[in-house]
């Protein structure tokens, strides 16, 4: 998985991409309540389930211009005109700064890339790909599978196997690490090897306690280890 194992977005909203303050008056948007915003939030995610298959950059941003759409329709007293949803819907699909790495992701990555076959199987949409060319890190992958490129969703097992089939690889010879005890269910029933990460503290804790499936890490830097490779 890409989102919050390795990238995280680097305004601390996977839906406010980096201009959005820019393209938006801050002062209209914050007299909204929090509830207000995340019901806005809530209501525009109905667009993306309408949209399982987003194959280009040109069909994600006309999902994201309606995402956007219906965001602000839901906000109507900061009066935003559809230049201005283009804007933030082109920033959103557009702007390979959006995310950024996760430092403990790019030391396993930067670590493990001489000794293993790594890949990307994500939730995501095309743009994904750039924010990792951006960052020098896609040459790291061989294999690179985006949900809805495909039409599918975790924890549909056609997406692991289409990862697997790109590394020429069996599921007993794979780990798959992701932070959705969900999705590596569905892994481990394919027979991979699988990681639950918990980053938080306490979650960790609780899952190293509970969790009897997976193997639960607390950071990407113990993979090199725990696949054997720890003196790489």
């Amino acid at each position: 998985e890409a989102h919050r194992v390795l990238v995280r977005p680097v305004t601390g909203h996977w839906f406010i991409p980096p201009r959005f303050f820019e393209i938006i008056p801050s002062r209209g948007f914050d007299t909204y309540h929090d509830i207000e915003r995340n019901a806005a939030f809530a209501q525009a995610a109905e667009v993306l389930a309408d949209y399982p298959v987003v194959q280009t950059k040109e069909d994600e941003l006309q999902l994201f211009i309606e995402y956007y759409r219906m965001f602000f329709a839901c906000l109507p007293r900061l009066q935003i005109t559809n230049r201005q949803i283009e804007a933030v819907a082109a920033d959103m699909v557009n702007n390979p700064g959006k995310f950024e790495f996760l430092p403990d992701a790019m030391e396993a990555i930067n670590r493990l890339e001489s000794c293993v076959k790594l890949a990307v199987a994500a939730d995501s949409w095309p743009s994904l790909e750039d924010v990792f060319q951006h960052a020098g890190m896609r040459h790291h992958f061989s294999s690179f599978v985006i949900s809805t490129q495909l039409g599918l969703a975790k924890p549909d097992p056609r997406l692991f196997q289409a990862a697997l089939h790109e590394l020429n690889i069996s599921p007993r010879e794979a780990l798959y690490v992701d932070d959705s005890k969900t999705n590596c269910d569905a892994a481990h029933g394919m027979g991979l090897r699988t990681a639950l990460l918990r980053r938080d503290g306490l979650e960790y804790v609780i899952a190293r306690l509970t969790c009897r499936t997976h193997m639960v890490i607390r950071s990407l830097r113990e993979l090199p280890e725990l696949i054997g490779f720890d003196r790489v």
